[in-house]
Protein backbone atom coordinates (compact mmCIF):
# COMPACT_ATOMS: atom_id res chain seq x y z
CA UNK A 1 0.00 0.00 0.00
CA UNK A 2 1.14 3.63 -0.70
CA UNK A 3 2.44 5.91 1.82
CA UNK A 4 0.42 8.93 0.25
CA UNK A 5 -3.79 9.15 0.37
CA UNK A 6 -4.35 12.11 -1.58
CA UNK A 7 -4.19 12.37 -5.18
CA UNK A 8 -2.13 14.94 -7.38
CA UNK A 9 -3.42 18.15 -8.44
CA UNK A 10 -3.03 16.88 -12.28
CA UNK A 11 -5.60 14.07 -10.79
CA UNK A 12 -7.73 16.32 -9.08
CA UNK A 13 -7.62 18.79 -12.65
CA UNK A 14 -8.70 15.51 -14.56
CA UNK A 15 -11.73 14.72 -11.98
CA UNK A 16 -12.95 18.39 -11.61
CA UNK A 17 -12.63 18.41 -15.53
CA UNK A 18 -14.93 15.58 -16.17
CA UNK A 19 -17.15 15.87 -13.22
CA UNK A 20 -17.64 19.64 -14.60
CA UNK A 21 -18.14 18.70 -18.49
CA UNK A 22 -20.74 15.80 -17.44
CA UNK A 23 -22.74 18.07 -15.39
CA UNK A 24 -22.57 21.03 -18.01
CA UNK A 25 -24.47 18.25 -20.67
CA UNK A 26 -27.32 17.63 -18.24
CA UNK A 27 -27.76 21.01 -17.68
CA UNK A 28 -26.85 23.18 -21.05
CA UNK A 29 -30.93 23.96 -21.58
CA UNK A 30 -31.23 25.42 -18.36
CA UNK A 31 -28.02 27.76 -18.89
CA UNK A 32 -29.53 28.58 -22.28
CA UNK A 33 -32.72 29.81 -21.00
CA UNK A 34 -31.34 31.07 -18.65
CA UNK A 35 -28.93 33.45 -20.58
CA UNK A 36 -32.08 34.69 -23.12
CA UNK A 37 -33.97 35.50 -20.12
CA UNK A 38 -30.69 37.80 -18.47
CA UNK A 39 -30.72 39.51 -22.00
CA UNK A 40 -34.23 39.97 -22.70
CA UNK A 41 -35.09 44.03 -22.28
CA UNK A 42 -38.48 45.46 -21.78
CA UNK A 43 -40.18 45.47 -25.24
CA UNK A 44 -42.44 48.74 -25.35
CA UNK A 45 -46.10 48.47 -26.76
CA UNK A 46 -48.33 50.65 -28.14
CA UNK A 47 -50.39 51.09 -24.80
CA UNK A 48 -47.36 51.34 -22.95
CA UNK A 49 -46.96 47.77 -21.41
CA UNK A 50 -44.13 45.40 -21.96
CA UNK A 51 -44.69 42.04 -23.92
CA UNK A 52 -41.49 39.89 -23.20
CA UNK A 53 -40.99 37.09 -25.64
CA UNK A 54 -39.69 34.86 -23.14
CA UNK A 55 -41.76 33.92 -19.56
CA UNK A 56 -40.18 31.92 -17.00
CA UNK A 57 -38.35 28.98 -16.98
CA UNK A 58 -40.31 26.46 -18.75
CA UNK A 59 -42.25 28.63 -21.17
CA UNK A 60 -38.54 29.76 -22.52
CA UNK A 61 -37.22 26.63 -22.85
CA UNK A 62 -40.75 25.29 -24.54
CA UNK A 63 -40.26 28.63 -26.37
CA UNK A 64 -36.68 27.92 -27.93
CA UNK A 65 -37.58 24.23 -28.87
CA UNK A 66 -40.62 25.85 -30.70
CA UNK A 67 -38.45 28.23 -32.69
CA UNK A 68 -35.30 26.83 -32.78
CA UNK A 69 -36.13 23.09 -32.37
CA UNK A 70 -34.35 20.70 -29.79
CA UNK A 71 -31.39 21.45 -30.75
CA UNK A 72 -31.76 25.29 -30.09
CA UNK A 73 -31.98 24.07 -26.65
CA UNK A 74 -27.60 22.81 -26.72
CA UNK A 75 -26.27 25.90 -28.28
CA UNK A 76 -22.86 26.74 -27.04
CA UNK A 77 -22.65 23.47 -25.45
CA UNK A 78 -19.38 22.90 -27.48
CA UNK A 79 -17.92 26.22 -26.09
CA UNK A 80 -19.48 25.25 -23.04
CA UNK A 81 -17.58 21.89 -22.63
CA UNK A 82 -14.61 23.79 -23.64
CA UNK A 83 -15.10 26.50 -20.66
CA UNK A 84 -16.19 23.65 -18.06
CA UNK A 85 -13.01 21.49 -18.73
CA UNK A 86 -10.26 24.29 -18.45
CA UNK A 87 -12.39 26.54 -15.73
CA UNK A 88 -14.16 23.45 -13.97
CA UNK A 89 -10.51 21.71 -14.17
CA UNK A 90 -8.73 24.84 -12.47
CA UNK A 91 -11.10 26.37 -10.31
CA UNK A 92 -11.83 22.67 -8.57
CA UNK A 93 -8.62 21.53 -8.82
CA UNK A 94 -6.47 24.52 -7.83
CA UNK A 95 -9.26 24.99 -3.98
CA UNK A 96 -7.27 22.29 -2.08
CA UNK A 97 -3.85 23.00 -2.54
CA UNK A 98 -4.41 26.71 -2.32
CA UNK A 99 -6.78 26.02 1.39
CA UNK A 100 -3.51 24.15 2.46
CA UNK A 101 -1.20 27.11 1.22
CA UNK A 102 -2.83 29.87 3.05
CA UNK A 103 -3.38 27.81 6.78
CA UNK A 104 -0.17 25.88 6.10
CA UNK A 105 1.25 22.23 5.46
CA UNK A 106 1.37 21.74 8.93
CA UNK A 107 -2.43 22.58 10.17
CA UNK A 108 -4.59 20.53 11.96
CA UNK A 109 -8.09 20.37 12.43
CA UNK A 110 -10.67 21.99 10.81
CA UNK A 111 -9.90 24.91 8.43
CA UNK A 112 -11.81 28.12 9.40
CA UNK A 113 -14.37 29.38 6.75
CA UNK A 114 -12.99 32.43 6.05
CA UNK A 115 -10.00 30.86 4.66
CA UNK A 116 -12.22 28.44 2.51
CA UNK A 117 -13.78 31.15 1.25
CA UNK A 118 -10.05 33.11 0.24
CA UNK A 119 -9.22 30.10 -1.06
CA UNK A 120 -12.16 29.91 -2.87
CA UNK A 121 -12.04 33.67 -4.22
CA UNK A 122 -8.82 32.96 -5.39
CA UNK A 123 -9.00 29.73 -7.56
CA UNK A 124 -12.32 31.05 -9.51
CA UNK A 125 -10.29 34.20 -10.36
CA UNK A 126 -7.61 32.25 -11.52
CA UNK A 127 -9.37 30.08 -13.69
CA UNK A 128 -11.70 32.33 -15.23
CA UNK A 129 -8.72 34.46 -16.26
CA UNK A 130 -8.01 31.72 -18.24
CA UNK A 131 -10.98 30.73 -19.29
CA UNK A 132 -13.06 33.61 -20.89
CA UNK A 133 -12.69 33.30 -24.09
CA UNK A 134 -14.26 30.06 -23.61
CA UNK A 135 -17.34 31.65 -21.35
CA UNK A 136 -17.38 34.47 -23.98
CA UNK A 137 -17.85 31.98 -27.17
CA UNK A 138 -20.25 30.49 -24.99
CA UNK A 139 -22.49 32.94 -24.09
CA UNK A 140 -22.45 34.82 -28.22
CA UNK A 141 -23.90 31.22 -29.27
CA UNK A 142 -26.29 31.30 -26.54
CA UNK A 143 -27.64 34.48 -27.76
CA UNK A 144 -27.94 33.64 -31.32
CA UNK A 145 -31.35 32.70 -31.08
CA UNK A 146 -32.75 36.10 -30.08
CA UNK A 147 -31.80 37.61 -33.51
CA UNK A 148 -35.00 38.32 -35.29
CA UNK A 149 -36.07 36.29 -38.31
CA UNK A 150 -34.36 36.12 -41.27
CA UNK A 151 -31.34 37.80 -39.60
CA UNK A 152 -28.43 35.40 -40.92
CA UNK A 153 -26.39 34.48 -37.75
CA UNK A 154 -22.53 34.97 -36.55
CA UNK A 155 -21.53 32.23 -36.15
CA UNK A 156 -21.09 28.52 -37.96
CA UNK A 157 -19.84 27.03 -34.32
CA UNK A 158 -17.72 27.06 -31.65
CA UNK A 159 -14.83 27.05 -33.51
CA UNK A 160 -15.89 29.78 -35.95
CA UNK A 161 -16.96 31.93 -33.55
CA UNK A 162 -13.27 32.20 -31.75
CA UNK A 163 -12.01 32.76 -35.38
CA UNK A 164 -14.49 35.27 -36.13
CA UNK A 165 -14.54 36.98 -32.57
CA UNK A 166 -10.80 37.68 -33.24
CA UNK A 167 -10.72 38.55 -36.61
CA UNK A 168 -13.45 41.57 -36.67
CA UNK A 169 -12.86 42.73 -33.26
CA UNK A 170 -9.51 41.55 -32.27
CA UNK A 171 -7.55 38.59 -29.70
CA UNK A 172 -8.12 41.08 -26.94
CA UNK A 173 -12.28 40.84 -28.02
CA UNK A 174 -11.78 37.08 -26.31
CA UNK A 175 -11.64 39.04 -22.69
CA UNK A 176 -14.80 41.12 -23.40
CA UNK A 177 -16.60 41.55 -19.56
CA UNK A 178 -13.44 39.57 -17.98
CA UNK A 179 -14.31 42.63 -14.93
CA UNK A 180 -17.63 41.34 -13.86
CA UNK A 181 -16.54 37.80 -15.15
CA UNK A 182 -13.89 37.86 -12.56
CA UNK A 183 -16.15 39.25 -9.79
CA UNK A 184 -19.03 36.75 -10.82
CA UNK A 185 -16.71 33.79 -10.93
CA UNK A 186 -14.98 34.18 -7.56
CA UNK A 187 -17.82 35.02 -5.90
CA UNK A 188 -19.92 32.18 -7.15
CA UNK A 189 -16.97 30.22 -6.39
CA UNK A 190 -16.32 31.23 -3.43
CA UNK A 191 -20.20 30.59 -2.75
CA UNK A 192 -20.26 26.93 -4.40
CA UNK A 193 -17.24 25.26 -3.28
CA UNK A 194 -16.50 26.36 0.31
CA UNK A 195 -20.34 26.13 1.16
CA UNK A 196 -20.12 22.65 -0.44
CA UNK A 197 -16.95 22.20 1.61
CA UNK A 198 -18.37 23.50 5.20
CA UNK A 199 -21.99 22.09 4.68
CA UNK A 200 -20.34 18.46 3.81
CA UNK A 201 -17.91 19.27 7.08
CA UNK A 202 -21.09 19.71 8.82
CA UNK A 203 -23.35 17.21 8.10
CA UNK A 204 -20.60 14.45 8.23
CA UNK A 205 -20.60 15.38 12.28
CA UNK A 206 -24.49 13.96 12.18
CA UNK A 207 -24.77 10.53 13.57
CA UNK A 208 -25.81 8.54 10.80
CA UNK A 209 -24.28 10.63 7.59
CA UNK A 210 -20.98 10.58 6.58
CA UNK A 211 -19.22 10.88 3.09
CA UNK A 212 -22.30 9.49 1.94
CA UNK A 213 -24.35 10.02 -1.36
CA UNK A 214 -27.14 12.07 0.76
CA UNK A 215 -24.33 13.90 2.47
CA UNK A 216 -22.91 15.03 -1.36
CA UNK A 217 -26.51 16.00 -2.91
CA UNK A 218 -27.42 18.18 0.54
CA UNK A 219 -24.11 19.92 0.35
CA UNK A 220 -24.27 19.96 -3.20
CA UNK A 221 -28.23 21.85 -3.54
CA UNK A 222 -27.11 24.34 -0.76
CA UNK A 223 -23.97 25.12 -2.64
CA UNK A 224 -26.20 25.97 -5.59
CA UNK A 225 -28.73 27.69 -3.78
CA UNK A 226 -25.95 30.11 -2.05
CA UNK A 227 -24.08 30.47 -5.64
CA UNK A 228 -27.55 32.08 -7.45
CA UNK A 229 -28.71 34.21 -4.33
CA UNK A 230 -24.93 35.69 -4.43
CA UNK A 231 -24.23 35.59 -7.98
CA UNK A 232 -27.10 37.00 -10.41
CA UNK A 233 -26.65 40.23 -10.16
CA UNK A 234 -23.00 39.87 -11.65
CA UNK A 235 -23.96 37.05 -13.27
CA UNK A 236 -26.45 39.23 -15.51
CA UNK A 237 -24.38 42.42 -15.94
CA UNK A 238 -21.78 39.72 -17.03
CA UNK A 239 -24.61 37.71 -19.62
CA UNK A 240 -25.43 41.46 -20.80
CA UNK A 241 -22.09 42.24 -21.77
CA UNK A 242 -20.90 39.79 -23.46
CA UNK A 243 -24.26 39.26 -25.22
CA UNK A 244 -24.88 42.41 -25.90
CA UNK A 245 -21.87 45.25 -27.39
CA UNK A 246 -23.87 48.37 -26.79
CA UNK A 247 -22.49 48.73 -23.01
CA UNK A 248 -19.29 50.71 -22.74
CA UNK A 249 -18.10 49.18 -19.45
CA UNK A 250 -19.32 47.12 -16.44
CA UNK A 251 -20.75 50.51 -14.84
CA UNK A 252 -22.35 51.43 -17.76
CA UNK A 253 -24.02 48.01 -17.97
CA UNK A 254 -25.48 48.16 -14.48
CA UNK A 255 -26.34 52.23 -14.75
CA UNK A 256 -28.17 51.51 -17.71
CA UNK A 257 -30.09 48.17 -16.46
CA UNK A 258 -30.87 49.99 -13.52
CA UNK A 259 -31.94 52.90 -15.13
CA UNK A 260 -34.38 50.92 -17.92
CA UNK A 261 -35.38 48.35 -15.48
CA UNK A 262 -35.29 48.67 -12.58
CA UNK A 263 -33.13 46.20 -9.80
CA UNK A 264 -35.41 42.93 -10.44
CA UNK A 265 -33.49 42.65 -13.72
CA UNK A 266 -30.63 41.70 -11.80
CA UNK A 267 -32.71 38.73 -10.43
CA UNK A 268 -33.96 37.99 -13.85
CA UNK A 269 -33.63 34.21 -14.64
CA UNK A 270 -33.52 33.76 -10.90
CA UNK A 271 -35.11 30.47 -11.11
CA UNK A 272 -33.31 28.73 -14.06
CA UNK A 273 -30.63 29.52 -12.80
CA UNK A 274 -31.10 28.18 -9.31
CA UNK A 275 -32.65 24.59 -11.57
CA UNK A 276 -29.60 24.79 -13.30
CA UNK A 277 -26.89 25.67 -10.75
CA UNK A 278 -28.76 23.33 -8.09
CA UNK A 279 -28.83 20.66 -10.50
CA UNK A 280 -25.40 21.01 -11.95
CA UNK A 281 -23.51 21.45 -8.53
CA UNK A 282 -25.11 18.08 -6.97
CA UNK A 283 -24.31 16.29 -10.73
CA UNK A 284 -20.83 17.83 -10.25
CA UNK A 285 -19.97 17.43 -6.74
CA UNK A 286 -21.44 13.61 -6.88
CA UNK A 287 -19.33 12.81 -9.79
CA UNK A 288 -16.47 13.97 -8.04
CA UNK A 289 -16.09 12.78 -5.23
CA UNK A 290 -17.23 8.96 -7.26
CA UNK A 291 -14.33 9.94 -9.64
CA UNK A 292 -12.27 10.56 -6.79
CA UNK A 293 -12.81 7.66 -5.31
CA UNK A 294 -11.54 5.83 -8.04
CA UNK A 295 -7.99 7.64 -8.02
CA UNK A 296 -7.73 6.92 -4.47
CA UNK A 297 -8.12 3.38 -4.69
CA UNK A 298 -5.45 3.29 -7.52
CA UNK A 299 -2.71 5.09 -5.18
CA UNK A 300 -3.95 2.95 -1.66
CA UNK A 301 -4.01 0.01 -3.84
CA UNK A 302 -0.63 0.76 -5.44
Amino acid sequence: MADRIEISFLETFICSAFAACFAELFTVPLDTAKVRLQLQKKIPTGDGDTLPKYRGSFGTLSTIAREEGISGLWKGVIAGLHRQCIYGGLRIGLYEPVKTFLVGSDFIGDIPLYQKILAALLTGAIAIIVANPTDLVKVRLQSEGKLPAGVPRRYAGAVDAYYTIVKLEGVRALWTGLGPNIARNAIVNAAELASYDQIKEIIMKIPGFGDSFLTHMLAGLAAGFFAVCIGSPIDVVKSRMMGDSTYRNTIDCFIKTMKTEGIMAFYKGFIPNFTRLGTWNVVMFLTLEQVKKVFLREVLYD
